[in-house]
């Protein structure tokens, strides 16, 4: 597997339930900063079910629409079972459900 995947899901790992991160932070958390892209193409990758991709979100705090298959669907529900409300636009307010990290960012490596 791809290192920097590997980084990509360990980051992905520490977010908590009931909290989003967006594919920028994660990719600034991995050591990967401004790679938003190359986390979207990890989780759409990912090999494995012990990763809690749902909680990452597009900068708007919306659930990126995929090319295929229900799994946006899959992620909103996911997502409302821990509490985390969308509103009229189905958007996250990243003010309230933002993942804050608390100290020093440093990369995942």
């Amino acid at each position: 597997m791809n290192d920097r995947y590997e980084t990509i899901y360990k980051t992905v790992r520490r977010i908590p339930r009931g909290r989003v991160a967006t594919y920028g932070q994660i990719a600034t958390l991995a050591g990967l900063d401004g790679h938003a892209r190359q986390v979207g193409y990890a989780l759409h990758k990912l090999p494995h079910d012990n990763v809690p991709w749902h909680r990452v979100v597009n900068a708007r705090g919306e659930v990126s629409p995929r090319s295929s298959g229900d799994s946006h669907e899959l992620q909103r529900e996911l997502l409302l079972a821990e509490g985390v409300t969308f509103d009229k636009r189905s958007r996250i307010d990243l003010q309230e459900f933002g993942w804050k990290v608390k100290g020093r960012v440093r990369p995942m490596r």
